[in-house]
């Protein structure tokens, strides 16, 4: 039996392997969100989508954008947080809070977050000496952060109100009550491998490891995830029609479960797939009024921190490409200058002084 499942692992590694295998579900992902996206679509009225557009209050609108500042702020702390834990106690906050930012909006709405996340990652922390391998620990750290924050409030609101996922999972109530209890169960044996530790727990081989935040440190690092996504979930609900009632955990169950949803698409923005999952999820809502909330979130929380972040990188680029260097070329050229004005004078002395010898 242990020679099968060798043989077959081995197999799986050689003939398909994790990266296809992942490439592979994102891509059935989109597929079906698409499919399920036009086919809810049909019918739908555009002009009743401009009339719920101009329906939702404006000072709603404010309050949510006000809670999207928040998450941004908050997400500033997934990267503080893992410099610190990986020692790299020299990168100030403004930093972190610039590559937390950048690498997440710009990231996200491009697609393919690991990829282009890490590499915006890399472009900023490398002037500071951090190398591949500490920005891979910083992504790896700040995932850990997202997930532990995303099963900690998915547990909650799923034991709570398993009802609010059953029209997208297609699971009894029950059934989501049980996943529920299993994702709190499993925060909690995380805690308890890492209160029984000699030591910070480690993950990682062959030259690459991680060290673990102790478990009082992991409270704070859940309650930053928590924190985030709570102001996310509170932007999306501030945005929803005022009728059919629902009820904020139920929303916040299925706000996450779209947006996890989205993350595994790795499609740009979770298009498509986030908006299939919020209108499957929530059939009580008319598609008109639904479709409008989810364009003034899109604009909220993607659009508008998108063009920020673009030009905030446009701009660090242009300065240290194009600003900087020139300055640094004037200085050596005003440098230059003066050097060799201060040695003419010193010169014509000296001739004047072999004149005269003469």
């Amino acid at each position: 039996m242990h020679r099968l499942l060798t043989t077959l692992r081995r197999g799986f590694k050689e003939k398909i392997g994790w990266k296809r295998l992942g490439i592979a579900a994102s891509v059935l992902i989109i597929v079906f969100a698409v499919t399920t996206l036009v086919r809810t679509l049909k019918g739908v009225d555009t002009g009743i989508i401009l009339t719920a557009l101009t329906n939702i209050a404006p000072h709603r609108i404010a309050l949510a954008a006000l809670c999207v500042v928040g998450a941004f702020c908050t997400l500033t702390f997934y990267d503080f947080f893992a410099l610190r834990t990986i020692g790299k106690n020299h990168v100030p906050y403004r930093i972190a809070a610039l590559s937390s930012f950048t690498s997440y909006t710009i990231g996200h709405n491009i697609g393919a977050t690991v990829f282009t996340g890490g590499a915006i990652r890399f472009r900023i922390y490398s002037d500071y000496g951090l190398t591949a391998i500490d920005v891979a620990k910083i992504c790896f750290l700040s995932g850990l952060t997202f997930w532990l924050g995303n099963l900690f409030v998915l547990g909650f609101g799923m034991a709570w109100h398993p009802a609010a996922a059953s029209a997208m999972d297609l699971l009894p109530p029950a059934m989501n009550r049980l996943i529920a209890i299993g994702c709190l169960a499993g925060i909690a044996a995380y805690f308890y491998w890492l209160l029984t530790g000699d030591k910070r727990r480690e993950l990682g081989q062959n030259g690459w490891k991680v060290v673990l935040p102790s478990a009082k440190l992991t409270l704070l690092q859940v309650l930053i995830g928590v924190v985030d996504l709570g102001f996310c979930a509170l932007a999306m609900y501030l945005l929803m029609p005022t009728e059919p009632y629902i009820d904020f955990v139920s929303l916040a169950v299925v706000f996450i479960l779209a947006t996890l949803l989205g993350f595994a698409s790795h499609a740009p923005g979770s298009i498509g797939v986030f908006d299939a999952a919020m209108l499957v999820a929530l059939p009580e809502f008319s598609k008109e009024q639904l479709l409008a909330t989810l364009v003034v979130f899109r604009i909220l929380y993607f659009l508008i921190p998108f063009g920020i972040s673009i030009s905030i990188m446009g701009m660090r680029e242009f300065w240290l490409n194009v600003v900087q260097p020139w300055q640094e070329r004037k200085r050596l050229s005003q440098a230059c200058t003066a050097s060799a004005t201060v040695r003419q004078p010193i010169e014509s002395r000296q001739q004047r002084i072999r004149r005269l010898k003469r």
